[in-house]
């Protein structure tokens, strides 16, 4: 229920209060009442109060009631008095308690570290005027801790180009049934190189997770090998604060905002650009605590039967298993920013397992 229709509500039963038409006045207010007491408390602030005018339309309702009574010596009114007053009693506590907390969570957001609530962690998003895909957000995933640097660099098969990671001896079975799953064909350089992210992956950013500002110089020296990014122009393919589709290999634009993956929980304290920086760091070695819930995400996206990778095979078989660029450009665009880019093969194994 919004702002709108408390506010209709309020005046709706204000009316029926003091015209007092027909015999059911009584039960067509207790109804209004109780739709008033489902709203949920977390939705009881301030504004809401301030907006609607609901606490003064409750008191004028009060009033109108005890006048009845006293004029009528009807006690039936008595029942309207007494939710009403219950009703405006526990909003106004709702209302203080939302204030509180609100308090509370901007002297939070300030802070830098894990956000301590859902509330700071929304008042971070919107101090930083972070697009927001889920509000009230989701929490980012729990804090994320090392477990290794020093697993080797992936085989690649010569044939199909897919990459085969090691795991570290502590990851544990889970972890490395998910990582002998995992299967990108192409490699963090392979994907800065063809052009991805409209060139403004590794720009500076403020993070809501961690609520520290980064710095792409300190970024890229902690998150790439030079190697990857030797010869580059990084203030157009790297760090630029503009997207453009045309850096992209496919020409398209293709991609959500940061504030799109912070308020969805996708974005972990460890890795706050998300799961490309993620990529770079696993590919280099690192193991974390958060590896199987990355992997995971590149599964339902790009693995065997995600949801993208099924796509755009089954529209390249639509076609006569043609595999043209020409095919759904963005998702292949999706797709390489996920370390896949679609071959000849990927079709020919997604043609098997699907029986076309």
């Amino acid at each position: 229920m919004n702002n709108k229709q408390i506010t209709e509500i309020g005046n709706s039963l204000l009316k029926e209060v003091l015209d007092k038409t027909g015999d059911d006045t009584i039960e067509r207010c207790t109804e209004m009442l109780r739709s008033l007491e489902d709203i949920p408390q977390e939705k009881i602030t301030i504004t809401l109060l301030q907006e609607t005018l609901i606490g003064k339309t409750l008191t004028k309702i009060t009033r109108g009631c005890r006048r009845h009574k006293r004029i009528d010596s009807d006690k039936s009114w008595d029942s309207i008095i007494k939710k009403s007053e219950m009703l405006l009693s526990s909003w106004k506590s709702y209302a203080k308690e939302s204030e509180s907390q609100i308090v509370g969570a901007v002297e939070d957001s300030k802070v830098a570290g894990f956000p301590e609530s859902i509330g700071t962690y929304r008042t971070r998003l919107m101090a930083q005027s972070k697009e927001m895909y889920k509000d009230p957000p989701a929490m980012p995933p729990p804090l994320v801790s090392n477990i290794s640097y020093d697993c080797a660099i992936p085989e690649r098969d010569g044939r199909t180009q897919e990459l085969k990671f090691a795991s570290s001896p502590a990851s544990g079975s889970d972890v490395e049934t998910a990582i002998r799953e995992f299967r990108p064909n192409r490699t963090p350089e392979d994907i800065l190189r063809f052009g991805s992210f409209g060139g403004t992956y590794f720009r500076p950013i403020h993070s809501a997770v961690t609520n520290v500002k980064y710095q792409s110089s300190d970024i890229l020296k902690d998150t790439v090998d030079p190697e990857w990014i030797a010869g580059l122009n990084k203030s157009t393919l790297l760090t630029s604060m503009k997207y453009r589709k045309d850096i992209n290999k496919y020409k398209v634009s293709c991609g959500g905002s940061l504030g799109m993956w912070e308020s969805s929980g996708w974005i972990s304290d460890l890795d706050p650009y998300g799961w490309f920086q993620w990529y770079c760091r696993f590919y280099r070695g690192r193991r974390c605590s958060d590896d199987q819930r990355q992997i995971s995400r590149w599964q339902k996206f790009a693995g065997p039967k995600g949801r993208f990778r099924s796509n755009i095979c089954n529209k390249c078989l639509a076609a006569g298993g043609k595999n043209s660029i020409k095919i759904s450009p963005v998702i292949r665009q999706g797709l390489l920013h996920w370390g896949l880019e679609l071959t000849d093969s990927i079709i020919e194994k997604h043609r098997i397992r699907v029986g076309k």
